[in-house]
């Protein structure tokens, strides 16, 4: 994948569920209208946004009738399995690449690239975002168009670290000189739900190692530099960090960053808005992922995330135009511009927001530093979520609290990955 790749989203927060079914009567009473349900894989602080893109896309096509229907990011991949083995899947629903070739596998998705080629936004979204959604899945077709993308950085408040760290060792030093009693603290780790991504970004980027399996198709999170990482990171849990942090998801960690008491938290672009919102704008910082001892940087792919139309669909002209109203640069500048993310239309990213923004700027930076390199995760696998969320993220919390050596850990998700990697291989060959 090319360096830009490792755009790609991400943001969390929950909503309730509403009713599936593609092509379901609303009850809204008005004829001769299309319903089409759509998902959002990310329900919570987006709601309004596509609230309001909703709004617009009936205005413009008062023929058609969108009913939106939020998904907390953590069930997200068990609501969509348990309406593909129900047959009432939605319309359009958001995907990401972390779970697309899970989906892809149950033949769940409409491709898309007869439409595509048709369409009006072909030749306008970032060419290595569709490479990324394309290199995910076996026949390499285009089954999710994306939307929007992202980078791995740690937000740090400015009254509390003037400069930001440029190698690991300072990053270190900076988490321990910043820890005050009774309650400040240098650094908080995501230690619940989520926790796992984040780990592999922080240990490819101090270690160098640029790929996630070696010649022979073994695993490389276990190298002794990633081990040697963890090993670090797991000392500062409750020296350095918060004692509830063992169990912190996104949303409570973004809560704990909020209160002033803590200096610099890892996440991506995407939780922008909230620390916005707690600190006000002058007052955050963000840099990305300090570079390893080679003096390069390394940085771990996030999912690519955007739209997928569904088999099932008995209006796919409908869901077809509605994804192709969400990747125009209109609306895909509003929603990049509301989540404080890269748009995946190249026509809006040259929109005055988005170069006005510091952040963003080190994002474009770092990706496009001829120094850094890219590590490509096996998004591919159809165990690869499951074996970073629900195998290995409660194993992670027993390095934390002293029950489990890093190199233990790092050794299990190792062969996990590799036995998928091997399973992987018999199937589709290479």
């Amino acid at each position: 994948m090319k360096r830009t790749t490792a755009w790609a989203a991400v943001a969390v927060l929950a909503v309730a569920v509403a009713g599936c079914g593609s092509g379901s009567d609303p009850g809204s009473g008005e004829s001769g209208k299309t319903t089409i349900t759509f998902w959002d894989n990310n329900g919570g602080t987006r709601t309004p946004i596509y609230q309001e893109l909703i709004k617009r896309f009936e205005a413009a096509n008062p023929t058609i009738h969108v009913e939106y229907v939020g998904i907390p990011i953590a069930s997200v991949q068990q609501k969509y399995d348990t309406a593909i083995a129900g047959g009432d899947t939605p319309d359009v629903g958001g995907v990401t690449t972390s779970y697309l070739a899970n989906l892809v596998g149950q033949q769940a998705l409409e491709p898309a690239d007869d439409w595509f080629g048709k369409s009006a936004v072909n030749g306008k979204l970032a060419a290595p975002m569709l490479d990324s959604v394309r290199d995910t899945v076996p026949d390499g077709k285009l089954y999710l168009v994306p939307g929007t993308s992202n980078l791995d950085v740690v937000w740090y408040l400015k009254d509390k670290l003037p400069e930001a760290p440029k190698t690991w060792d300072e990053f270190f030093t900076d988490a321990h000189e910043l820890t005050k009693a009774p309650d400040q603290y240098g650094y908080t780790i995501r230690g619940g739900a989520g926790s796992i991504f984040q780990v592999l970004a922080e240990m490819y980027a101090y270690s160098g190692v640029t790929e996630f399996f070696d010649a022979s198709g073994k695993s490389t999170v276990n190298d002794p530099k990633n081990v040697e990482y963890l090993t670090k990171l797991a000392a500062l849990y409750k020296k350095d960090t918060p004692e509830a942090d063992v169990t912190n998801d996104f949303p409570k960690m973004v809560a704990a960053f909020g209160t002033g008491k803590i200096a610099m938290m890892h996440h991506n672009l995407g939780s922008y808005n909230d620390h916005v919102k707690a600190h006000g704008a002058d007052k955050i910082g963000a840099f990305a992922l300090p570079v390893g001892a080679s003096g390069k940087r390394t940085i771990v792919a996030n999912p690519v995330d955007g739209f997928a139309v569904f088999k099932g669909s008995e209006h796919k002209d409908a869901a077809w135009k509605f994804v192709e109203f969400l990747v125009s640069k209109e609306s895909n500048s509003y929603w990049n511009q509301e989540t404080g993310q890269i748009p995946a239309n190249t026509e809006a990213q040259g929109d005055s927001w988005l170069t006005g923004l510091p952040h963003l700027k080190t994002a474009v930076d770092a990706l496009n530093d001829p120094n850094t390199s890219v590590v490509s995760p096996p998004y591919y696998l159809p165990q690869f979520s499951s074996i970073t969320k629900a195998d290995t993220e409660p194993l992670f919390q027993k390095v934390l609290l002293g029950q489990m050596k890093p190199q233990e850990f790092l050794d299990t998700m190792a062969q996990k990955l590799t036995d998928a990697q091997a399973e992987w291989k018999k199937v589709h060959g290479g």
